[in-house]
């Protein structure tokens, strides 16, 4: 039974930064593909990064240069760090993960297991 739990959402003002972590179990953590997604009210649920099984990392145009994903694979977690926001960030984040990738894989069809999101609300 995989399980994703994220933490580390609250409210910032524009232009701050702030660091969500999603904790994981029950699978290979190792070699999955992992991913953050957003989605904010009235809005589909957009991809924002993916690391894939050989470490490397995507980003969807939006966030590319303020955004960084990474994972702890000793301490089976994944990381969203998140600089320079702005109120389009505002929203519910969700941590993915799904079997072995490669390359950019953003699109919320294309995984299994979903964590309960975590919400993030930047103020200007």
């Amino acid at each position: 039974q995989v399980h994703l739990v994220e933490a580390g959402g609250g409210s910032v003002q524009a232009g701050g930064s702030l660091r969500l972590s999603c904790a994981s179990s029950g699978y290979t953590y190792s070699n999955y593909c992992m991913a953050w997604f957003r989605q904010a009210p009235g809005k589909e649920r957009e991809g924002v990064a993916n690391i894939d099984s050989d470490g490397a990392t995507y980003y969807a145009d939006s966030v590319k240069g303020r955004f960084t994903i990474a994972k702890d694979n000793a301490k089976v977690t994944l990381y969203l760090q998140m600089d320079t926001v702005n109120s389009a960030d505002t929203a519910m984040y969700y941590c993915a993960a799904r079997g072995p990738c490669t390359g950019l894989w953003l699109r919320s069809k294309h995984y299994n297991y979903w964590g309960q999101g975590t919400q993030v609300t930047v103020s200007s």
